[in-house]
């Protein structure tokens, strides 16, 4: 699995590019890309926020890998890891939307695990 994610890293798609380079690589929170996570490998993982952001492709728009796509979320969102999911479209088109949501759901996630840290949630 370990091959399998770097060799992923070395092959973004264009789209994990865009969002990789001109977003995520320096945002003020470290961000992994291609992360193994149980026996999946993810796009993006932020791990002080619980979030997985994927960049789907066209593929991911046919009922099977919408189903198998919905039964991993369904496994991630057990260990209380959120999944954000964006298709290359939305990255191409509304990239500035993409990136104001990911800060957003970030910021947010942060501030709610940092009160558990911290012992403020009840």
């Amino acid at each position: 699995m370990l091959e399998t994610a770097r060799g992923l890293r070395r092959k973004m798609t264009s789209q994990e590019r865009k969002l990789w380079y001109a977003f995520l690589k320096d945002y003020p929170v470290k961000i992994y890309k291609q992360r193994i996570i149980e026996s999946f490998v993810v796009d993006f993982y932020c791990a002080s926020a619980h979030l997985i952001i994927e960049v789907d492709g066209l593929i991911h728009l046919q009922n099977a890998a919408q189903d198998r796509d919905e039964a991993r979320s369904r496994r991630l969102q057990a260990y209380d890891l959120e999944v954000l999911r964006f298709t290359n479209a939305e990255i191409e088109t509304q990239f500035s939307d993409v990136c104001s949501k990911i800060d957003r759901v970030i910021r947010e996630r942060r501030a709610v695990f940092d009160e558990e840290a911290r012992g403020d949630v009840e």
